[in-house]
């Protein structure tokens, strides 16, 4: 089985302006240390505004973090208003970008084909994917998780190679826990994202399966993250409201001090 280096993402939604931004950053390379970025990947998804601030700021003052985004079109360029190609992100040394994020798909109407079409357009500009997927309270009571959330990984799977899929990093995300409190418990982690991994056996292979990594989301905090890390298919954590605080979003990047 290949070694999964894991990959603790900060989501910052629509917080923090570019001046914000920079503090935090300044905070985080004071608080991070070579050990703990040798052993874990970071990577922040700023705000668009923030984007060429952040990039300046991480690499003018060598912080071992990595660039992310939150989004963007599938095409190239066009008359698409007030939307983002993945060609402009890749030219700001953009690493990661998330696509199908739930607040994407509920509140945006981000429907599976068009995840899976700027999951192609990420890839396409030498980018990397964080795939979302996660299903509703009404969902799970009514028993349908499993079904959803290999619906929606196996939607965003379609047209890859079994090499993409490889580099690619999927996000299993409850939407029922993402900013109420609730966190699934890490033997629900570990069901869900097991689930994925064997989407992903069944897609592309069991090579592809054993090298994809897969994140948790949702309510991830400096308390419980070592026990959903300690699980076998979670890879790492795609972290919201908590890496908006430098302090606490450090302590979860170094889980394995707790």
């Amino acid at each position: 089985m290949p070694e999964r280096t894991p990959l603790i993402s900060g989501n910052w939604k629509m917080n923090l302006n570019h001046f914000e931004a920079t503090a935090l950053l300044d905070k985080l390379r004071y608080l991070l240390t070579k050990e703990d970025t040798e052993s874990v990947d970071v990577s922040v998804h700023p705000p668009f505004t923030d984007i060429r601030t952040v990039q300046t700021f991480i690499e003018s003052e060598k912080v071992p973090i990595a660039l992310g985004a939150q989004n963007c079109h599938w095409e190239t360029s066009g008359a698409f208003t007030g939307e983002v190609s993945p060609a402009f992100l890749a030219k700001l040394n953009v690493a990661y970008v998330i696509v199908g994020h739930s607040e994407r798909r509920q509140l945006f109407g981000d429907t599976d084909e068009v995840v899976q079409r700027k999951v192609g357009a990420v890839f396409g500009a030498a980018m990397t994917p964080i795939l979302c997927c996660g299903e509703t309270l009404a969902e799970r009571e009514a028993g349908s998780a499993h079904d959803i959330v290999t619906g929606q990984v196996g939607a965003g799977l379609q047209g890859l190679s079994s090499d993409q899929v490889s580099s690619m990093v999927i996000a299993y995300e409850p939407i029922w826990a993402i900013g109420t409190g609730q966190t699934a418990s890490a033997a629900d982690a570990q069901e869900a994202c097991g689930w994925v991994r064997a989407e992903v056996a069944r897609a592309k292979g069991d090579a592809a399966a054993a090298a994809v990594r897969v994140q948790y989301g949702g309510s991830v905090k400096s308390s419980n993250v070592a026990e959903l890390m300690a699980q076998p298919d979670i890879d790492g954590a795609l972290v919201g409201g908590a890496s908006l605080e430098a302090e606490e979003f450090a302590r979860i990047v170094q889980y394995r001090l707790a």
